[in-house]
């Protein structure tokens, strides 16, 4: 049998910090004691201490800003965090992403729809409404609405973990989502697809919102697919 790795006064350190943030009760952007007292908390050296922050800095956990202090960061609860370290995908890895998309969003947009109640469509009207403006090559902020509005659907299923997993594979594939939209003049395309799903969700019609989830996301892998294999020239 092999070793098993004895944890490190790293690894205890950085689980002394999340107990003391869970503990404390604080919450997201709340303000954290400093360097120096936490090193005379733990009774440990100052680099023993950073290397411990920086862990939770990778993964959302903490936020460190230069010249004012350590705060909780965003995503201490996440479950489900995207690969900060991920390269440029290849295009076999990309397709498989936009597989487990069609997989995944669909079902939620079903369940959005039973639960979405007026000020949930509302906002997503509103991020439609913000896309609407950018359709005329204002690409980075159309990417951002529409990225906008996929998250918030997944998020009004109710299942935060699948809501997280969702959340990573469209960080992860940003930069490629956004060369989407510079393929085939699709923006309007895309657009009125995002309407047709959030009039179903709105109509309370699950396998409508369902389907057009479905339809929408296939699309987006059809110009995927043919930029792969017949790349512009």
């Amino acid at each position: 049998m092999s070793e098993v790795t004895r944890p490190t006064l790293s690894d205890a350190l950085t689980e002394r910090m999340l107990e003391l943030i869970r503990a404390g009760g604080h919450r997201p952007g709340d303000r954290l004691p400093s360097t120096r007292e936490l090193s005379q908390r733990f009774a440990v050296t100052t680099p023993t201490l950073r290397e411990a922050l920086r862990r939770l800095e990778a993964t959302g956990a903490i936020e460190m800003r230069h010249g004012s202090g350590i705060y909780v960061g965003a995503d201490i609860e996440r479950i489900v965090l995207p690969n900060p370290n991920m390269r440029e995908m290849r295009g076999a890895q990309l397709l498989e992403l936009l597989d487990a998309r069609i997989v995944i969003e669909p079902p939620l947009a079903a369940l959005a729809a039973g639960r979405a109640g007026g000020e949930d469509l509302a906002a997503l009207e509103r991020v439609l409404d913000e896309a609407a403006r950018h359709l005329r090559g204002e690409d980075a902020e159309l990417h951002e609405a529409n990225m906008t509005f996929h998250r918030a659907t997944a998020g009004l299923a109710g299942n935060s973990v699948l809501h997280e997993v969702v959340d990573s594979l469209l960080t992860v594939h940003g930069a490629e989502q956004r060369e989407i939209l510079q393929l085939f003049d699709d923006r309007r395309r895309d657009h009125d697809e995002h309407q047709a799903i959030l009039r179903a969700i709105a109509a309370g019609d699950a396998a409508a919102a369902e389907r057009r989830m479905r339809a929408h996301l296939v699309d987006v892998k059809t110009v995927i697919e043919q930029r792969l294999h017949h790349p512009l020239k």
